[in-house]
């Protein structure tokens, strides 16, 4: 059986950026449709679950990317628009992460991320704090 277009598979944060990726500076905006026959934008609406669309740009610290671009850009889906937890570029967390694997106008494959927030990241203090 194939995969149908637009399928979305769930993903840890960790699996995404496994050496974190850090927040670039007033990059939260509200994601915006384009409608090619009346040439008009209107807010983005996610398909799955009607919520809101905003979208963010994140920096991946991985450091085998470099002379690469590290810049990542994640949909979030939320009511009202997501306020940063932390001051520009400081290190965030998303939660309820998907990946929406897709081939690209280039002919390469290429990756949709979404999420449902964004958070500081978890310490390794509050992490041991959580477990016991």
């Amino acid at each position: 059986m194939a995969l149908k277009g637009g399928v979305r598979f769930s993903v840890r944060f960790e699996d995404v950026f496994p050496h974190g990726c850090v927040l670039v500076p007033d990059s939260i905006a509200e994601a915006q449709d384009f409608d090619e026959r009346t040439r008009a934008r209107t807010p983005s609406i996610d398909k799955l679950t009607g919520q809101r669309v905003w979208q963010c740009r994140v920096m991946d610290m991985d450091e085998e990317l470099r002379g690469r671009s590290r810049e990542v850009s994640v949909k979030i889906l939320a009511d009202v628009q997501p306020v940063p937890p932390v001051g520009p570029f400081q290190a965030v967390e998303f939660e309820g992460m998907t990946v929406t694997p897709y081939v690209s106008n280039t002919g390469r494959l290429s990756y949709s991320y979404r999420a449902t927030g964004l958070r500081a990241p978890v310490t390794a203090a509050e992490s041991r704090r959580k477990a016991a």
